[in-house]
């Protein structure tokens, strides 16, 4: 890859947004006002020639193990949960072609009528080409989150970071909408996470970044700018890397 351009740190990420971050203020489902505030963050970022790289969850729509505690086969479920990836694939792109931003879908699962087959080649092609590329139905395996996917397609794209978008300004060493004496982790060490079993990303996950040196940077998706914010270097959410961690602010 060749040097990040002006003004930001990274030229190629991977944004990994959970299917609840598309709800908004709902209950269920996708809120079409909350996807074009993450369109417009997005068109930000594409503007200044990074590219974009993103993971969507279906947790808005269909939850696997949860269906699964509940009686049903685990792989089905699964499988009905990376179907609701697709459904919150689609409807970024369209919040993200509204603004003027080219994308593609590249699914997991075939499904040649609504999005692209997932081939790395050709997804890092479309990155070169300036194109935003959604990634969705995770792996295409069951027993995978999505946060495994994310990390699985970080590596495989070559992406330089992997920003975890969620509803806290990073990671604590407890619950900050219980505790309001929660401290925030300024930067962590892979094996913090591990070792302390914090609930950022699941192990797998973690494992596989750490493996392939692979900074996370769990972030405040609700903020405006944050994701440009990021990919400029400035010191936003918890940096996870091979560094020591550690530090709380």
């Amino acid at each position: 890859m060749t040097d990040a351009p002006g003004g930001v740190r990274y030229k190629r990420i991977l944004l990994k947004l959970s299917g609840e971050a598309l709800m908004g203020e709902r209950q269920y489902g996708v809120d079409p006002e909350f996807c074009a505030f993450i369109a417009g963050q997005l068109a930000t970022v594409h503007a200044t020639g990074v590219q974009c790289g993103i993971v969507v969850g279906g947790g808005n729509i269909f939850r696997g193990l949860a269906a699964a505690a509940q009686g049903m086969d685990r792989a089905t479920g699964d499988y009905i949960g990376m179907l609701a990836t697709v459904m919150n694939g689609l409807a970024l792109q369209d919040a993200l072609e509204r603004v003027g931003i080219p994308v593609r879908v590249m699914s997991a699962i075939g499904m040649n009528e609504v999005a692209e087959p997932y081939i790395r080649r050709r997804a890092v092609r479309h990155l070169e080409k300036g194109r935003v590329t959604i990634f969705v139905a995770g792996t295409g395996n069951p027993y995978f989150t999505t946060d495994t996917a994310a990390a699985l397609r970080a590596v495989e794209i070559d992406a330089e970071v992997l920003l975890k978008a969620t509803k806290v300004d990073g990671v604590y060493d407890a619950d900050p909408m219980t505790d309001p004496g929660a401290n925030r982790y300024e930067r962590l060490s892979y094996q913090d996470v591990l070792r302390d079993q914090l609930k950022v990303l699941d192990a797998a996950a973690v494992s596989l970044c750490m493996e392939n040196d692979l900074p996370i940077v769990v972030f405040d998706l609700n903020t405006p700018d944050n994701i440009t914010r990021v990919a400029r270097g400035d010191g936003v959410g918890t940096l996870i890397s091979a560094q020591p961690g550690g530090v709380t602010g």
